[in-house]
């Protein structure tokens, strides 16, 4: 896995009063929507610390270590860092499956006037899985991007053309969420990946473009 780990300064600029705006918001919405018994089928997450992620971003940002201005939310419920990343002036999308999330987050984003894309596609391409094995989460990688003949693709977003991705895995899945970066991102993206521990790490894709199986 061509991966090079950055170093990230958490202690930058505090974030503006509409990116404060933007978490408090989403934060009410969020808590009210488990109060109210709506997300029953929904397990409820502790949410990443949004003031760390913004910080993160705004580092990679102002330190010129994105090679553009797309960001990717991987399972973005409630779209908080897709916002973040928005207000930042990224070019922002989150992928989210759950129906209620996905309205939500959209309502959300347009009663802010936030201009986020989420889109309804889950964070694995179509022909990618995922086994439970002893020690976590495998990525399944299909056959077909294998041999060279599918190209990922999220509901019409390139991950190819991704420049900043970020994901809260559960434990058991971080390695699977950077061994699925390594698999469909493109030289000098970056993943942002927040731990359960409150940490957060930055690497960087140094593979080259002629090493990605589809295309060969």
């Amino acid at each position: 896995m061509p991966l090079q780990t950055l170093n990230l300064s958490l202690l930058g600029e505090s974030p503006s009063a509409e990116i404060v705006a933007w978490i408090d918001e989403a934060n009410r919405r969020r808590e009210y929507f488990y109060e109210e018994g709506l997300g029953l089928r929904i397990p409820k997450y502790v949410p990443s610390n949004p003031e760390m992620v913004h910080a993160a971003i705004y580092d990679l940002k102002e330190n010129a270590q994105l090679r553009g201005n797309t960001f990717c939310e991987w399972g973005s419920g409630f779209a908080i860092a897709t916002g973040i990343a928005s207000l930042l002036g990224m070019k922002a999308y989150g992928l989210e499956i759950e129906p209620e999330l996905i309205d939500r987050s959209r309502q959300l984003a347009a009663d802010l006037n936030v201009p986020i894309t989420i889109l309804d596609s889950d964070y694995l391409p179509e022909g990618f899985d995922e086994s439970e094995e002893m020690g976590g989460k495998e990525l399944i990688l299909p056959e077909a991007t294998m041999a060279g003949s599918i190209h990922p693709d999220y509901d019409g977003l390139d991950p190819g053309e991704v420049d900043l991705f970020f994901v809260y895995p559960y434990p058991d899945q971080e390695e699977m969420m950077m061994d699925l970066f390594d698999a469909v991102s493109t030289h000098g993206a970056v993943l942002l990946l927040y731990r359960e521990e409150g940490e957060v790490d930055a690497f960087l894709q140094t593979k080259d473009n002629d090493d990605d199986a589809w295309d060969s």
